[in-house]
């Protein structure tokens, strides 16, 4: 568990607005999970944020950005992508290695190092785990055609495109599991303890409903039909 101490404002604000772009209601017992830090600790920073105006915590209990505070979160979460984006795409940093650098270093980066990050990356790309600066909720994933991979058909030839990036050690496990953005994979079975089985060039695998929840695919057939189209 983190200290307090070393997870800031910016660190809450992101994980709020993170959590909405999800479409999950955010309450208190989410960020302990996420931020790993106590229940207490989280009601502390909760209520520091409401204090300076920052969140509004509703009788239901559900925290929610106002709008100083989503403007706070953006801007981090933006800094964070660029810095992933820069790690990847100028020092050829690993895509599994770079999040919890990332987090590291967005909040040292200078108004002018930014804006040269933006000059040089633009605010659109995608970052190596296949997300846009905030992810995409559910409901908009499943509109462009992708799956779960742990609801995800068997039998049927799948490519990776995007991750849950949050948690370092579920990216770490799925690299070394053989599974990353634009890897080809086949479920070969949903199975009744709830995880999946897959088929992968290094063989096959077998994950937890967590980690197969993290990663979402899209129909091979989909996307051959799509570059066929373009071409």
């Amino acid at each position: 568990m983190k200290d307090s101490i070393h997870v800031s404002k910016e660190n809450y604000l992101k994980a709020i607005l993170e959590a909405e772009a999800e479409g999950h209601h955010v309450i208190p017992a989410m960020l302990a999970h996420w931020l790993e830090v106590s229940a207490p600790a989280v009601t502390m920073a909760l209520k520091r944020l409401k204090r300076d105006g920052y969140v509004a915590v509703g009788a239901d209990g559900v925290v929610r950005l106002t709008a100083e505070g989503r403007e706070i979160a953006y801007h981090t979460a933006l800094r964070h992508h660029l810095i992933e984006r820069m790690l990847s795409e100028v020092f050829g940093m690993e895509w599994h290695e770079i999040h919890e650098e990332a987090e590291r270093l967005e909040h040292a980066v200078s108004p002018a190092f930014e804006a040269k990050l933006k000059e040089k990356l633009g605010e659109s790309g995608a970052c190596p785990h296949g997300n846009s600066v905030l992810p995409a909720s559910p409901a908009e994933r499943k509109r462009r055609g992708e799956v779960q991979l742990s609801e995800a058909g068997a039998g049927r030839p799948y490519m990776v495109v995007s991750l849950h990036e949050r948690d370092s050690k579920l990216l770490s496990y799925l690299h070394q599991s053989g599974i990353g953005p634009g890897k080809r994979l086949r479920v070969a079975s949903q199975n009744y303890d709830q995880t999946v089985s897959i088929e992968l060039d290094k063989g096959i695998s077998i994950l937890g409903r967590p980690a197969a929840d993290a990663v979402w695919l899209k129909p091979l057939t989909s996307i051959v039909s799509k570059n066929n189209k373009n071409s």
